[in-house]
């Protein structure tokens, strides 16, 4: 966020480029440490902070400094590829990671070790993410169609087991702006939005896709905005009805107190 015109990318060939985007001829840097191919890459989000983390089917997980030379720490615990990893938007120098072990994992990167290991599922795991409003609330996604949020104080059970998609889900993605609101899209051609501290959590399905819908993310800037894309080869930027309503609902109820 320090630089709008810089992004980073994994590669199926193991390497993390660096580009900027005013200049698109060439990537400013290439790394290539993952002997597999690179699945998840994330920038840190804590101020003072100015990290990348990558995820790898090899199995690891590693810290980079935003130059690229060479990865700062490897992490190493997972049994299985590693799908996701995302930094802690409130705990500096923590990560959290999800893999086909069927493991969510947190990491203290200072000491380079895992402080948490949780057994969110019994089957492989795409997709985590954080509470941008609570740093022990971290969300999980697996093949076996559901999601459980978690509180990682009291790992025994899931605060909430969300049911619906009918097939794996690829990514989810908590809202910047509602701290109980999440959305999920899944190889079930659907986007879903939740709210897990309602019952049902269901707000509404979105079915705007014709093949696997794998990408997913909420606007920082425009609240409600919502954008996804899929392998029918487009990407859809929209604002969802449940959405609108819950801010609407959530508005009346502060002016009624």
């Amino acid at each position: 966020e320090a630089n709008e015109h810089l992004l980073v990318a994994g590669g199926g060939d193991g390497s993390l480029q660096l580009w900027d985007t005013a200049n698109q001829h060439a990537p400013l840097k290439v790394a290539k440490e993952h002997t597999q191919e690179v699945y998840s890459v994330s920038w840190s989000q804590t101020r003072g902070e100015n990290l990348i983390v990558s995820g790898s089917w090899d199995h690891t997980v590693k810290v980079w400094d935003p130059s690229l030379s060479r990865s700062l720490t490897t992490l190493r615990g997972h049994e299985g590829v590693v799908y996701s990893t995302i930094w802690s938007p409130h705990i500096p120098g923590c990560i959290a990671s999800a893999s086909g072990d069927g493991t969510l994992r947190i990491w203290d990167v200072k000491a380079a070790v895992c402080r948490l290991a949780v057994p969110a599922h019994q089957a492989e795991i795409l997709a985590c993410d954080w509470c941008k409003y609570d740093q022990n609330i971290v969300a999980t996604g697996s093949v076996d169609c559901s999601i459980n949020v978690w509180d990682l104080r009291n790992i025994r059970q899931p605060v909430n087991h969300l049911l619906g998609h009918t097939y794996a889900i690829r990514r989810l993605k908590f809202s910047p702006f509602s701290q109980t609101v999440l959305a999920s899209c899944s190889y079930d051609f659907t986007v879903r939005f939740w709210d897990f501290g309602m019952n049902p959590p269901l707000l509404d399905t979105v079915e705007h896709h014709s093949e696997f819908v794998c990408g997913l993310d909420f606007n920082l800037h425009i609240p409600n905005q919502v954008v996804d894309c899929s392998w029918d080869e487009t990407v859809k930027i929209y604002a969802p009805a449940c959405l609108s309503a819950g801010s609407s609902a959530a508005q009346e109820a502060q002016a009624d107190d």
